[in-house]
């Protein structure tokens, strides 16, 4: 557990936690745990027993917004995508007049790259805290949006020229895991917006209206997301079509050549034949005007269909 004094954007660590039941002269506490601290932190803060239920049970939590009579607890999801699988961190926030305390099952980005905007922007109080630790985890579905859309360029590129069975189940693993973020996208989108418009007396009323630019993004990432979902299913369609065009190809071939020795394997079905006479059998060069007619009437069958483009 790492508590530190925060005003201005300037972190002071401090050492000893029952400094922190009394608001500081300027600036505000923040308290950044881990599950097992929690058990120190819930009596000294009067933490709801729900609240902190949820933390310890749930790793992947529901969004939410739980309001008490001292404190709020907040959960959002920060996302990461790395070797081509989605991962989603609970993040859970308790906010106090004079404190903020975050809680995960492990260690996030979001909470690392917080610091120096903290700086930055001079932040001096817990709810402005909230505001850009909240607008940092939604930025982030950005980029990994931007991720999943190359990924669905390449293998609509990879489909169109070089198609592949292993596709069929790229595809079918990843629009399953879009669904599945678009269930946690939905109530993460709601939780933004009673953060924007609910009336909250541990959030400045004038920072509120800025929650609302945070949860237009939110809406946007959600209807790109459902956009996701349905080129999906248009990549889908396109490797089944493969598969169909690519077996007509298969079987135009094989009936072109099918076709081509047909007449090949009528002429020495007829010159097989146990029969004494059969026109130019016992010639001299019988055999070779045979061979040639055979080797002419392939060749030019192959030619025309050449040239039809049918091979």
């Amino acid at each position: 557990m790492k508590i530190r004094l925060v005003h201005n954007g300037v972190f002071t660590p401090v050492d000893n936690i029952e400094e922190t039941q009394i608001a500081p002269p300027e600036g505000f506490y923040w308290i950044d745990a881990d599950l097992e601290d929690l058990a120190e932190l819930q009596p000294l803060f009067n933490l709801h027993d729900l609240a902190v239920e949820d933390c310890l049970t749930e790793e992947e939590q529901r969004p939410k917004l739980e309001i008490y009579e001292k404190h709020y607890f907040l959960v959002i999801n920060s996302i990461r995508f790395d070797n081509e699988e989605f991962f989603l961190r609970a993040l859970n926030i308790f906010l106090g007049k004079h404190y903020l305390i975050t809680v995960t099952h492990t260690k996030i980005n979001e909470l690392r790259s917080i610091k120096p905007i903290l700086l930055e922007q001079e932040v001096d109080r817990p709810d402005r805290f909230l505001y850009h630790l909240v607008d940092l985890v939604v930025d982030n579905y950005f980029v990994v949006g931007d991720r999943i859309e190359s990924r669905l360029e390449q293998l609509e590129e990879d489909i169109l020229m070089r198609m592949k069975k292993t596709h069929l189940s790229e595809i079918i693993s990843l629009r399953s895991e879009i669904l599945w973020l678009k269930k946690v996208l939905g109530p993460q989108r709601d939780v933004i917006a009673f953060l924007n418009k609910k009336d909250l007396r541990l959030i400045d009323d004038e920072l509120q209206k800025y929650f609302g630019d945070i949860h237009e993004n939110a809406v946007k990432i959600y209807e790109t997301f459902e956009t996701y979902r349905d080129l999906m299913g248009n990549l889908r369609e396109a490797h089944q079509l493969g598969l169909a065009n690519r077996a007509n190809e298969i079987m135009r071939l094989f009936t072109a050549l099918t076709t081509i020795f047909m007449p090949l394997t009528f002429i020495t079905g007829v010159y097989g034949m146990n029969f004494d006479y059969i026109p130019g059998m016992h010639g001299k060069y019988g055999s070779v005007v045979l061979l040639g007619t055979m080797a002419v009437l392939g060749c030019g069958m192959f030619y025309l269909f050449r040239k039809k483009d049918w091979l």
